[in-house]
């Protein structure tokens, strides 16, 4: 990793359509299909607060994106990023919120109207594509938060922007649902049909992820200054696109530990991963204000927790449901800690099942829970990682890793729902895509693989305030190895604010 810190070059983004050296290998962390992860770093108060977003290619190349003639103080390009490929052409592309941008004249002390800049990856890298608005934009912070998820199973990607400040308490606009234009969710939407305040912020955390196993994603939204019945309590809509059903979720749904608190701020980030390999995604909810030490004042920032649902057929499950604090794990809580602030998924010792990384920034600190065979996330072998920068822990992101960034295996899972199309064949070393098979009358039980697990990730951890992003590698012997981590990249503006 040493050699990419040297080899980083201010290089342009290329603007063209040069032809295609090579076709793109459908991964989604891989921006120009050199078989390699590329990491995007955003930094949205650099340049007087216009923001900028580093590309880091795994082949050491470093280019940096802006809104380029655009691009005004007070803009945050790079609010928030999310990877996916959204046109089906194989090669990862790149969403970054542009929240506090104005369609107008800037309001001093407003709320930006917000856009979203989409970047398309190609074999030559990222390359500019389209901007995407509201069609009657307010001051919503549009872009404020992203995600990627195949919400129709068409094998493409959507793109869904969150708007927390969208006059009706919030927005999700899903983009690239197939046959359809742009689609604007609320909680006011006939088929969510929740009560909403202005202040509820519904659509500050986004995460999608196939809790039924059915091969089409849902998506959770949260919404952390939700007042369902406490002020600032928080909540999360789990949202099933395709059907039009929504599910609403709090501390205090039946089979989740805990009560809904005042300002609590559950939902305030999202993670979704499979951690009981069992093929179906599961959801770990932040849960930052949540208050464990005596004496707390209503806004101090809080202990935190966070809570995990585990998926089934019928789509996540409280039966099973966990809550994890410091008062189980190494570490000790305290009020100022903000556990659950930042949240990642990542498999950091190639078993085939995710564990979970949670960021406690106010500790300086990563704590990190291993996934497990049918029991899903275990306290045994927890880590606690402390770090440099004030805020340590405050965004995170799973990344292939070793050397530069190593070279992206094939992912030879089956595909979600467990269904095979007849007549099709595997040849040794290829891999199962979306809707492809083994030969006639062999099988694979819904979780199992062709080859267990993958090659390990490792854990990026950022520290903005100080602009500092490290990366620990993952090992199949010991997962995370905390004697290696080491610094990959340093800038300014909050740098690290984001990951893509």
């Amino acid at each position: 990793m040493n050699a990419l810190l040297a080899a980083l070059l201010a290089v342009p983004l290329a603007s063209g359509t040069a032809p295609a050296a090579r076709p793109c290998g459908g991964h989604p962390l891989d921006f120009d299909g050199d078989g390699r992860a590329d990491l995007a770093v955003a930094a949205p108060y650099d340049r007087d607060r216009a923001g900028s977003v580093a590309v880091l290619y795994g082949s050491g190349t470093k280019v940096t994106l802006t809104q380029g003639d655009g691009a005004e103080p007070g803009d945050s390009f790079g609010s928030a990023l999310a990877v996916g490929d959204f046109d089906g052409d194989g090669c990862a592309d790149l969403a970054v919120g542009v929240s506090e941008e104005f369609a107008g004249e800037r309001v001093p002390g407003g709320d930006g109207n917000g856009v979203v800049q989409v970047f398309r990856g190609s074999p030559a890298g990222l390359v500019r594509g389209e901007e995407l608005a509201l069609p009657k934009p307010s001051s919503d912070r549009f872009g404020a938060a992203l995600a990627a998820g195949d919400l129709d199973g068409d094998g493409v990607d959507e793109l869904v922007v969150g708007a927390p400040s969208h006059r009706s308490g919030g927005a999700v606009a899903v983009y690239g649902l197939k046959g359809r234009e742009p689609y604007v969710i609320t909680q006011r939407t006939t088929w969510v049909r929740q009560s909403a305040q202005v202040t509820d912020q519904w659509g500050a955390a986004l995460a999608t992820g196939d809790f039924d196993g059915d091969g089409r994603d849902e998506l959770a939204v949260g919404a952390p200054a939700d007042s369902v019945t406490q002020d600032g309590q928080g909540s999360v809509t789990v949202v099933d696109v395709h059907r039009k059903r929504a599910r609403l979720l709090t501390q205090s749904t039946p089979g989740i530990t805990g009560a809904a608190e005042k300002w609590d701020a559950f939902g305030a980030a999202l993670a979704t991963g499979d951690f009981d390999g069992d093929g179906r995604d599961d959801l770990a909810i932040g849960v930052p204000g949540e208050g464990l030490s005596a004496n707390q004042r209503a806004m101090d920032y809080g202990d935190g927790t966070v809570d995990v649902l585990y998926g089934s057929r019928g789509g996540l499950s409280t039966a099973r449901a966990e809550a994890w604090s410091q008062n189980t794990l190494e570490g000790r809580p305290r009020y100022y800690d903000r556990f659950g602030s930042a949240l990642a998924a990542g498999d950091f010792n190639g078993d085939g099942r995710d564990e979970l990384a949670i960021g406690v920034p106010g500790e300086r600190a990563v704590q990190v829970l291993a996934g497990s065979a049918g029991g899903g996330l275990t306290r045994k072998g927890n880590l606690l990682i402390k770090g440099e920068g004030r805020d340590f822990g405050a965004a995170l992101a799973a990344l292939p890793g070793g050397g530069r960034f190593r070279s992206l295996e094939r992912d030879e899972s089956l595909k979600r729902d467990g269904s095979l199309k007849r007549g099709e064949s595997l040849k040794r070393g290829e891999s199962l895509k979306r809707g492809e098979s083994l030969k006639r009358g062999e099988s694979l039980k819904r979780g199992e693989s062709l080859k267990r697990g993958g090659a390990p990730q490792g854990l990026v951890v950022a520290a903005p305030g100080q602009g500092l992003v490290m990366y620990a590698p993952g090992s199949r012997t010991r997962g995370l190895r905390l004697g290696q981590v080491r610094e990959i990249a340093k800038g300014a503006g909050l740098y690290g604010y984001a990951f893509g």
